[in-house]
């Protein structure tokens, strides 16, 4: 699977960011997926993940119900809503496929990460 994210930028605290990731390949409509972020001189975290039908999603607990993760595999896209960001969520996000994990080793096949930058 193929993946390559979209929608990072610039924001103020407490805006929102919606990323993307479009998905090709031959499982890329049926795979869980999720999202991870590495913020400079950390270790890249879990943020969200869900299964491949879409109805079960899991979150880190610092998300606190900002975020929300969704995907349509009609589309073979995967989405990220953030709301109410903190300058704490500035990182790289990269969008994930081939599990549902919080083990950033289960997954097989990686984008190529978006940047977030949010300013206090």
């Amino acid at each position: 699977v193929q993946l390559v994210e979209s929608g990072g930028g610039v924001v103020q605290a407490g805006g929102s960011l919606r990323l993307s990731c479009a998905a090709t390949g031959r499982t890329a409509a049926t795979a869980p997926m999720g999202w991870f972020r590495q913020a400079p001189g950390k270790e890249r975290e879990f943020v969200a993940s869900i299964s491949w039908s879409g109805d079960m999603s899991y979150y880190a607990d610092f998300v606190r119900g900002r975020f929300t993760i969704s995907k349509d595999n009609a589309k073979s896209t995967l989405w990220l809503q953030m709301n109410s960001l903190e300058p704490e969520d500035t990182a790289v996000y990269y969008c994930a496929a081939g599990s549902a994990s919080t083990d950033a080793r289960r997954y097989a096949d990686w984008g190529q990460g978006t940047q977030v930058t949010v300013s206090s």
